[in-house]
């Protein structure tokens, strides 16, 4: 049995400036430290079952997580596979479950402050089939495509609502909660129980996969107009106004691939 595990930074609990997301920023070593530790529990829960597990560093570079404080047997992926998968690079048909460690609000929403989807700088929102799509959005939805059922997620409190919406039974970990610039926090050892509880029982329910739909439309708003311009030169892509562009995919591969070129500008 596996477990393949994505993790993020700006979820982790205490983790509220950017700066703390950043290589060489005020804070980023510590954010690191406890990115680390959140996903080592979910990893402990996850062997203690007998799950063999699979952890994706999915933060900048991918190369945030300190493997010496994974346990034993854990293996990892660091860096970027170049492909569509991005956060799930490496997740195929033998896993039975995906765990979402430090995820966090979508942009567009005011869940967090440092609410983002892929790239911060880049987007107003991305929309899936008329809803505000997150990187869990999008990451659950290319896990679902292989038959993986999305069974557990940690971080602020908005992308948590969120999970539940898209995944019946999701089991949830809101480490914090975001107001404005601020975050209301878990004691960092208070959440790695947590997480490791959440985990063991996420793994001991049976979950159904997501839904697929017969199609999936997505519209990206870009913050400027020259990426929109630009993201309508891909096939089958409309120019819907000088910021916005939107495309319709037969499916969460198709559609995410499509994402992957219309972004990589």
């Amino acid at each position: 049995m596996r477990v393949f595990i994505s993790a993020d930074i700006e979820g982790i609990t205490g983790v509220t400036r950017w700066e703390e997301t950043q290589y060489g920023g005020q804070g980023y070593a510590e954010a690191c430290m406890q990115m680390t530790k959140e996903t080592a529990a979910a990893c402990k829960a996850a062997q203690d079952l007998g799950y063999d597990v699979v952890v994706k560093d999915g933060h900048e570079d991918a190369v945030n997580i300190d493997m010496n404080g994974m346990p034993r047997g854990v293996e990892m992926i660091r860096g970027w596979r170049c492909s569509p998968a991005a956060m799930m690079g490496g997740l195929d048909d033998s896993f039975q479950a995906a765990i979402y460690i430090g995820y966090h609000a979508p942009e567009g929403s005011d869940g967090s402050p440092l609410a983002h989807t892929v790239e911060h700088g880049w987007f107003n929102w991305i929309r899936i089939n008329d809803c505000l799509a997150s990187e869990f959005t999008i990451n659950a939805l290319w896990a679902a495509a292989y038959k993986v059922p999305s069974v557990f997620i940690s971080g602020d409190k908005c992308i948590c609502e969120q999970a539940k919406n898209i995944c019946d039974g999701i089991i949830t970990v809101a480490t914090k909660e975001g107001t404005g610039n601020s975050t209301w926090n878990m004691h960092p050892m208070d959440v790695l129980d947590s997480i490791y509880a959440g985990v063991q029982e996420a793994l001991n329910e049976g979950h159904s996969l997501i839904n697929l739909e017969n199609e999936y439309k997505m519209d990206i708003c870009f913050k400027e107009h020259q990426r929109a311009r630009a993201a309508s030169w891909y096939p089958g892509t409309t120019l819907i106004n000088p910021t916005t562009v939107s495309y319709t995919a037969k499916d969460p591969i198709e559609l995410i691939t499509a994402k992957m070129f219309m972004t990589e500008i």
